[in-house]
């Protein structure tokens, strides 16, 4: 099975998470700066604005990126066309079956790496192409599945035979040592990416992040069927308490929430803003450049090393 560092012609096995609103041209330069694979987030962005964030980010770096097309935004279909025409090399995909724009990718020569929350899709989307495989447990911020890193990274790996990315709860060199010794080749992580200098997000979410403690984070929508990951504040206790109300409906969730993740990453609002971040953020203790985390994920690393 090939090296996810051959594969993707990186320093660090080490992609980073496509984040609405924050995996912008900023983010993604640095990361392939430092090493890893830097993702461009198109999140409910237009062809347009994607095609902006590319051409950005061609300017900054000169070393492979990616792009993660959310498979539910109205823009998939445009954006899926637009990235082959730029000269993307790594696709990422997340909520869906990117199964209908295989084909084209692949006849471009592009690498598609689906995200994953059971062991079914993982299957099916080997079989029709993929290169490698996230496999993102619950323990991720922003929209997550049900079941742990822990348990359905092996299983996955035990059902495929392409290279599986573990993600989801990882932010030091023991989460990327327990993923390896797991079966993964690599990790994908998004929440100790928060707290970077290079983080195009307020200073407001970076220390709040840094701040976080192991019981900070909450889901909220799992009665909707879309569940996300939150640092606990005023915004998600609200919306928690209204979820027990059979009489409330779904729009009036949905109003409570509209323009929540940008009020957190543009306005810095700790309060009414939805503070997406995962389990790890209990172990970020620090803000630091990209470089430094990846250098503290990777080069400590037991199985890096050779001594596990």
């Amino acid at each position: 099975m090939k090296d996810l560092r051959d594969l993707l012609n990186v320093e660090y096995p080490i992609i980073q998470g496509g984040m609405a609103n924050i995996s912008t041209h900023v983010l993604a330069s640095a990361v392939s700066n430092a090493g890893g694979l830097g993702i461009i987030g198109a999140g409910g962005w237009d062809v347009d604005r994607v095609r902006d964030e590319i051409r950005k980010t061609k300017a900054l770096t000169n070393k492979p990126f990616g792009v993660n097309i959310m498979l539910l935004s109205p823009h998939a279909e445009a954006i899926s066309d637009m990235v082959i025409e730029e000269g993307i090399k790594v696709i990422t995909t997340g909520a869906g079956n990117p199964g209908i724009y295989m084909e084209k990718w692949k006849n471009a020569g592009m690498i598609v790496i689906p995200i994953v929350p059971s062991v079914a899709l993982a299957k099916r989307l080997s079989r029709t192409g993929a290169d490698a495989i996230i496999v993102e447990g619950t323990e991720a911020g922003g929209h997550i599945g049900e079941i742990t890193t822990f348990t359905l990274v092996p299983q996955v790996c035990d059902a495929i035979d392409i290279p599986v990315i573990a993600a989801g709860g990882i932010a030091d060199s023991r989460g990327l040592d327990a993923a390896f010794v797991l079966g993964a080749r690599g990790v994908q992580i998004g929440t100790v990416l928060l707290a970077s200098h290079e983080c195009p997000i307020h200073e407001n979410y970076k220390n709040r992040i840094v701040r976080a403690k192991d019981t900070d984070t909450v889901v909220t929508g799992r009665g909707t069927g879309a569940p996300v990951r939150v640092i606990k504040n005023k915004m998600s206790r609200k919306y928690l308490e209204l979820a027990k109300n059979p009489e409330i409906s779904l729009e009036e969730m949905e109003i409570l929430t509209l323009g929540s993740l940008s009020k957190a990453v543009f306005n810095g609002d700790m309060i009414n803003g939805s503070i997406m971040a995962g389990q790890s953020a209990g172990l970020v203790k620090e803000i630091r450049s990209i470089r430094a985390i990846l250098e503290d994920i990777f080069e400590p690393s037991r199985v890096n090393k050779g001594t596990l």
